[in-house]
């Protein structure tokens, strides 16, 4: 088949192709999967999803990512990643799995616009931050509105940053943020914390940490950057605002696990439960990256688990190739 911007003919004619692989999801998972699976030559098709690049496409500067002494911009990763995929032959389509079905093989992939078939599948959709929903939250993300701590926390020196969440992920951050923050707030909606006892008592003995008890942030203000917040009193309405050059929003991921839900084993939270190294509950259907690991969270865990979910998924399609030719060749010779 002829490759035409990106896509093969059976792309772009709508008939149902055949892959030995299917990418749902981009991002460094995804890309890093496309890269070692192409590489394989296995035929590879990548869905890219409504945000090709994953969560790193709203990202401005990234300084942790191994091989950038300083620093590349996320979008720029990105499209660096995709472009070398496609170098070796990955399909990318830029669209939206809308259902799939993992109970009949070949697995059926569907799209927006498209139908796909393939020997196996690898998901990488990773998880999604969860967002306060308010004024200003979206215009001001990754201009002060932070999701990762790990991630942008060294932009922050020197400045009043606010943290929102009562659990272990809120309590983390700040006492990461702590270290280079000149004063932290944590600003919680009730009056006592999720939070496991030893990050607590760590929370408590910072002197640079303080808490804001039943609040919660109802507006962001700013220019090119944040420049405060508002914080209202959950109980009797009262809002002041807070000198803050940075926000950090810590309640919580959902993994992007919706259209597998009666398809593939989940955990408790949503995520894909592994059952053997990257391998799910579906013979054939692997994982990487965020949509199963809610602990790390960074481009380079989750390009790591593409790697690996790569190598596992070129391994399981040879070893069954030769069983289908073992059983083929079985058959022959009985029937001689």
């Amino acid at each position: 088949m002829s490759k035409t911007d990106g896509k093969d003919e059976s792309v772009k004619s709508g008939k149902v192709s055949l892959y030995d692989v299917i990418i749902v999801g981009s991002g460094p998972a995804g890309y890093t999967a496309g890269i070692y699976t192409s590489r394989a030559r296995l035929k590879t098709l990548l869905v890219t999803g409504t945000l090709p690049g994953g969560q790193l496409m709203t990202t401005s500067e990234v300084e942790n990512y191994p091989g950038f002494p300083n620093g590349i911009f996320g979008p720029e990763l990105m499209m660096n990643m995709r472009q070398q995929a496609e170098r070796f032959g990955t399909i990318a389509v830029d669209d939206e799995v809308i259902q799939v079905d993992f109970k009949q093989r070949p697995f059926k992939i569907t799209t927006s616009s498209e139908v796909f078939e393939s020997k196996a599948v690898l998901i990488c959709t990773g998880a999604s931050p969860r967002k306060l929903g308010i004024k200003g939250e979206q215009m001001f993300a990754g201009r002060g509105v932070s999701y990762c701590a790990t991630c942008d926390g060294p932009f922050f020196k020197g400045e009043d940053i606010v943290v929102v969440g009562g659990g272990d992920t809120a309590l983390e951050e700040a006492t990461f943020l702590s270290k280079f923050g000149k004063s932290i707030k944590i600003v919680h909606r009730r009056d006592s914390l999720r939070a496991s006892k030893i990050l607590q008592d760590k929370a408590f003995e910072n002197p640079k940490i303080e808490f804001l008890w039943n609040s919660v942030v109802s507006d962001i203000i700013g220019d090119k950057k944040i420049a405060s917040i508002v914080v209202r009193d959950v109980y009797n309405g009262k809002e002041q605002k807070i000198h803050a050059g940075g926000l950090f929003v810590a309640i919580g991921h959902d993994p992007n696990t919706g259209i597998f839900t009666g398809q593939l084993e989940l955990d408790d939270k949503g995520y894909i439960a592994l059952k053997n190294n990257s391998l799910t509950s579906v013979e054939g259907v692997f994982a990487a990256g965020d949509v199963h690991d809610y602990r790390y969270r960074q481009a380079i865990t989750a390009g790591g688990f593409g790697c690996m979910a790569a190598l596992d998924v070129e391994k399981w399609l040879t070893e069954r190739k030769h069983s289908e030719n073992k059983a083929i060749s079985s058959s022959f010779y009985s029937n001689a």
